[in-house]
Formats: structure tokens, sequence, C-alpha cells
């Protein structure tokens, strides 16, 4: 690595613990469990990958958790797993914790195999023990450990069962002086393992206790070169130059062409030694008395995946979130709005009282922190309902669901199954969407994720989708009718934006991004009861805290920008007017307006300004207002222009238009390019001026 973790150590005595497992095996659980709220995050260094730290404390020691990201393998294919392996190869952590599911602990001995090649100071933690009960699955402890050669616990991490059992093993392991006497060794094909000692003397004379030499061996005959050049940094000399390593490198390597092993053999060679591997381990350790509990996943998965069911569900269910979100934030958002602009009033007294100039009171309070007000009161309350819904299919494990679904579709847009995965991602905030196309392997079909991710409408932009359907298709009036009106279109709506993300994936992979679509692994994890409690906190402290913070960031600087614009007066006009003036030409052809497009425009902090920014402009106010019904606001932009045709073309235009500053600023940071961020902004900005004149045209010629 570039260079080292920051190790947050509260004693020099502190051991690192490296916390290792595939995804969806309760790592984080196990993590939250032992760190408790004594947590870090950060970025790890040179990667876009964050990571996570926290401090125990068992039999007056103290640790300090590393929870490294989830992978499959060691045999790095992504960043994550990079990060995974760099971190236990040459983090010099104490000990690894490999966390394992038990009910399919065949499958997760791939990495537990990996690792103790790596590092014999390898604890497991046989977590999901209560689910693999319910399976009528029965994991041997005792006999798992004797395969292994390694200490293993198990756990419950959900209700804290095992824990302490786990913790009584890093201790006992971290405090040995001497690595164990006889851990698991994998053993390959003959050929191979020729190749391995002929290599393996000269390595341990020249590398030491550093690093292990047959893993080195191993991975020299591989050809990893990210992970050789690692190594020699982490070596912190060019030992694998020597030309004594050099000339047995050549003839281990002569030795298993003579044998038939090229470079994709020999990985094949070594992938199937691991699941030889842990078949044996498996055999002996593992136990199954029925299928009844998998048995009923299989039977919902027939329903959730099926080509004639699977999709009309996932509809229902998308529609009842919108639904329940839409209902539910009404009543808190005026509470959040009166209590915000009640504070207006007490800052401008306030500021009036302490001899500020009205110019600059009127800027600061009814310019930037007004702005400021009616993003967080138009933001918070649907987000604090749309997130732990939407965090709760992700815990019961519906979320892969979603993906199996549109995988066959991605694969023929030439882009990636996971992409649908980061598009529900999306539909809570677009910047999260971007964070989440790290989980896509390939560059390639991870730069497709990013430039239409932002098809998927956000939080931010639901305010404004919701009060057009609202106004013009559905009515103004209140009730279940309405609110259920509004949700079915706004479905629709996103179903739209579904499509469009399906034929612009496929015109750029046939275009700026040709390619072949990759080949990946779609775990489809078991059902499991949502911890709900856990869930709430979670997404409103991790997800919905986070991206209301960036969007306060800067809706008041853009709440400067607006007052501005609305009160400084060129002419015999403001800024606004005469802006919104140059721009009516090319929005008329949009079927829209100045003012209309001028509110995206000043809207790319913040997608919740846009309908303020165009009552504020119609009504010529000099600062944002808000309307005391939809009734009111509905009249307001009829007697400014506006028809049905408006109407569907600023919801086309909502739908596809530029990402907000936000999601700009997380592009550029994922990709490191500026053009890439400028590729994202453009594509669907184009996109959605060229439906937009298609749309208009069309009712020129047949209206």
């Amino acid at each position: 690595m570039d260079e080292g973790l920051v190790i947050r150590r509260q004693s020099s005595q502190d051991q690192v613990v490296a916390l290792a497992g595939n995804p969806n095996v309760g790592k984080s659980t196990v993590f939250n469990g032992l760190t408790g709220m004594n947590q870090h995050t950060g970025n790890w260094p040179g990667k876009t990958v964050s990571n996570a730290q926290g401090r125990c404390e068992h039999n007056g020691r103290g640790f300090v958790m590393v929870d490294i990201p989830g992978s499959y393998s060691l045999m790095a294919h992504s960043a994550e797993e990079e990060v995974a392996r760099d971190f236990i190869c040459f983090g010099d952590p104490d000990a690894v914790v490999v966390v394992c599911d038990a009910t399919c602990l065949e499958r997760n001995l791939n990495l537990v195999l990996q690792t103790i090649e790596i590092t014999p100071r390898t604890v497991v933690c046989v977590n999901l023990m209560d689910e693999a009960e319910k399976k009528k699955i029965r994991v041997d402890i005792d006999e798992l450990s004797r395969q292994l050669g390694v200490p293993v616990t198990g756990a419950c991490a959900r209700s804290g069962k095992g824990l302490d059992a786990l913790m009584d093993a890093v201790d006992e392991i971290t405090q040995k002086k001497d690595a164990l006497a006889d851990p698991v060794r994998v053993l390959y094909a003959p050929a191979v393992e020729e190749a391995v000692k002929t290599l393996e003397p000269s390595l341990r004379e020249c590398c030491g206790n550093a690093l292990n030499p047959r893993w080195l061996a191993l991975r020299l005959l591989e050809g990893e070169d990210d992970l050789i050049r690692s190594a020699q940094q982490y070596l912190d000399e060019d030992v694998l130059d020597r030309p004594d390593v050099q000339e047995l490198l050549r003839k281990a390597r002569k030795q298993l062409e003579e044998a038939g092993f090229d470079e994709q053999a020999l990985r094949d060679e070594m992938v199937s030694g691991l699941v030889r591997q842990a078949e044996r381990i498996c055999i002996h350790a593992v136990h199954s008395d029925g299928h009844g509990y998998s048995s009923r996943d299989r039977k919902i998965d027939r329903i959730l995946t099926s080509k004639a069911t699977g999709f009309p569900i996932m509809i229902a269910l998308l529609a009842s979130i919108f639904w329940l979100t839409i209902a539910g934030a009404n009543i808190p958002s005026q509470w959040l709005s009166t209590g915000l602009f009640w504070v207006e009033g007490r800052l401008a007294a306030f500021f009036g009282w302490i001899g500020v100039p009205q110019f600059l009171c009127d800027m600061l309070v009814h310019g930037a922190y007004r702005t400021l007000a009616w993003v967080v009161s138009v933001m918070l309350p649907p987000m604090a309902i749309f997130f732990p819904l939407f965090t709760l299919l992700e815990d019961l494990g519906y979320l892969p669901r979603v993906a199996f679904n549109l995988d066959r579709y991605f694969k023929k847009c030439s882009a990636c199954g996971k992409q649908g995965l980061t598009m529900c991602m999306g539909l809570g905030c677009n910047a999260a969407g971007i964070v989440g196309c790290r989980i896509i392997d390939s560059p390639r079909e991870r730069l497709i994720a990013m430039l239409t991710n932002n098809f998927m409408p956000c939080n931010g932009r639901f305010p404004t989708l919701i009060a057009i359907l609202t106004m013009f298709f559905v009515g103004t009036g209140s009730g279940l009718g309405q609110s259920m009106g509004s949700a079915l279109l706004l479905t629709a709506v996103i179903l739209l934006g579904v499509f469009m993300t399906f034929l612009v994936s496929w015109m750029l992979s046939k275009t700026v991004l040709k390619g072949i679509p990759s080949s990946f692994t779609l775990e489809l994890p078991p059902y499991r009861r949502p911890q709900i409690g856990k869930v709430i906190i979670r997404s409103i402290f991790d997800r919905t805290m986070f991206v209301l913070g960036r969007a306060a960031a800067v809706a008041a600087p853009a709440g400067l920008l607006i007052w501005l614009m609305a009160n400084l007066t060129i002419g015999d006009a403001t800024a606004l007017t005469h802006c919104a003036a140059f721009l009516d030409p090319f929005a008329r052809q949009l079927g829209m307006d100045g003012v209309i497009l001028l509110a995206f425009i000043l809207g790319l902090p913040a997608n919740e300004i846009v309908v303020p920014i165009i009552i504020m402009a119609y009504l010529s106010t000099g600062s944002l207002v808000e309307m005391e019904s939809l009734s009111m606001l509905r009249q307001l932009l009829t007697e400014n222009g506006w028809t049905g045709a408006t109407a569907v073309s600023v919801m086309l235009f909502s739908l596809m238009h530029w990402p907000c500053s936000t999601t700009c600023l997380t592009i550029h940071k994922e990709t490191q390019s500026i053009k890439w961020t400028a590729m994202a902004f453009l594509v669907p900005t184009v996109a959605g001026i060229a439906v937009c004149f298609l749309f208009h045209q069309l009712l020129q010629l047949f209206g």
C-alpha cells in the first residue's frame, strides 16, 4: 500500500485485530457488538474504500478491531478485495478474525483457508448459529477447529451470544509467542507443490518471518503484479528481484509449463485446491438433518425472482414505500417548516436588535437561512421514512433479489447486474448510489453505473414530482385516494427512469464504453427478520443525517446567490428576471419557460429548492416563499401559463437533468477524473433536453 493505515490505539499495548468475512455473514454485527460506540471511520490510503475501527477491552487488555471490507476471496478482483488482502498481508495485524455464515460454511471456508495461508494467527467465528439450527444444520465447532488447526468459536452476534468466547480465543492467540504448531495446509497438484518447494527455501532465507514463504511462492508463481509490488514495498527492499530468486522463479515456472500449467490453469488449480479442501473439512464438521427452513427460502424465491411475479411484486413494493413516504411525511414536514420559519422571525428580530444593517439581515436570514430551512423541512421527513423502509428491505435480504431480477436486462445492455443495487441506492440519494458503485468490479461497468445513476429520482426530486403529479393529475384534495394516486404515478415515473437507465447504458456500452459484460457471483442471502430498532438508528445516522448534512452545506450558499439575484436590480428588472428572459426562448422549445429552466439551474446545489424558486420568481417576492396549499400553488402556476403539457415537461426534465452538486462532487471523488464527472453531468442533461424537445414537438404536431 502507498502508506500505512493509521491505527487509533489508546495504548501502545493495544492489539490490532483484523475483522474479515464474506458479505452478508454478520461481520458488521460482530464489529458493532464488540466495539459499541467506540468507533471511527475513514478511507484506506489511496483508495475510495472506507474503513471502520473500534476499540474494546477484554480480560484487562485493549484490542483495536479493524473492520476490513467484505470479500469472497483474497485473490483480489476489486478495490475492496485488494484492501482486505493487503491489510491482512502487510498491515501487521496481531490476529485476524474471519467471520463465517454457519448456514453456508463450505463457501465461506474459501476465505478462511486463504487467510490461514497468510497467517496462522487466525480465529474463525462461525456466526448465525441460530439460523443454522433453524435450517437443521449442525456445525461441530471442536471438529472444525481440529480440521483447520486454528481456534474456532460459534456465535449468534445479533443477540451477543459467543462474543466473549471469541475474544477469549483472540486474547489467547495474541499472547502466544510462537505461531500455531499445525494449521491446515491446502494441497495443490503435485506439479504445483514441486514448484513451490523450488522457491520456498530461498524466500524463507531472504524474507525471514516477515511473510509466509509458501504463500509468497504461490503468489509469485501466479504473477500477481499489484501484490508483488505491495510485497516489495512492505519488505522495503528488492528481495524479489534478487538474481537467485529470479532464477528459481524461472525454473519453477518452467516446471509448471512442462506439466501443462499455463497462467490460467494454475489459477484454476489454486481455486480448485481451496474448494477441495473446504469440501473435505465440511464432510467431517458440518451435518445437515433436514431442509425445512431452506426449502421455505426457495419457495419464497420462486415467487420473488419469477419472471411472472417478480416484477409485479417489485413494483407493488416500490409503490407501497412511496405511498408510506408521501402519506407519512406531510404532517411532520409542516411541523418542521412551522418551527424553522418561527426561528427565522426570531433571528430577524435579533439581528435588528443588535443593529445589523437591513440589507445584510435580509441576505443572511431571508436568503441563506430561509433556503436552508426549506431544504431541511422538505428533505428530512421523507428521508426519515424512506431510508428506514429501504434499509428494512436490505436487512430482510430482498434487495439482492431485485438485482437478480434486473441482471438479465443489464447483461443485454452489456452492463453489470449489480447496477440494479446501485439504482436502488440512488432512489434514496444519487450520491449514495454513486458510492455504491464500488461493488461493481469492472471499471467499465462501474462507469456506466455512475453515468446513469442520475436517472433514478432521489429524495430531493420527490417533492417536485409529487407536487406536480398531485396538482395536475391526481387532484389537490386530501385522503387515501389522493396519496395512493400520487404514489402510483410516481412509481410510473420511476419506471420511466429505469427504462432510460437501460437505454443509455446500452448506448454507452456500444460507443464510449464498449466491452463485454463481466461475470459475477450474486449471492442471494437467507431471509432474516430485520432488527427494526438498529435499522432505524443506522438509517437515520448513517444515511439520512449524512445526506441532509451534505445538502445543507450547499443550500445556504445557494440561498445567498438566489437572494442576491432576486434583489439586485439591473435597469428596470432584477438579475433573476433578466436571466429568466434570456433562457426563455430555449426553454419554450422544451415545453417550459425561462423561469422554470432558471429554477433548475439555481437548484444545482439542492433539487428541493426548484419549486420555491419558481414561486419566488412568479410572485417577484425577492425571497423564497411557501404556498399555503397545493390549490393556491396550482392557481399561481396556471396564471403563469402552465398547462398539463407544461407539467409533463417539467416532470420529464426533473427526472432527466444534471446531478446535484453533492452528486457531482461524489462522482469526482470516486473517479478522480474531471472528464468522467463532466460526462456524468452531460449524459442525463442531454437525455432530458432531447426527451422534452421530442415531447414538445409531438404535441405541436398532433395537438
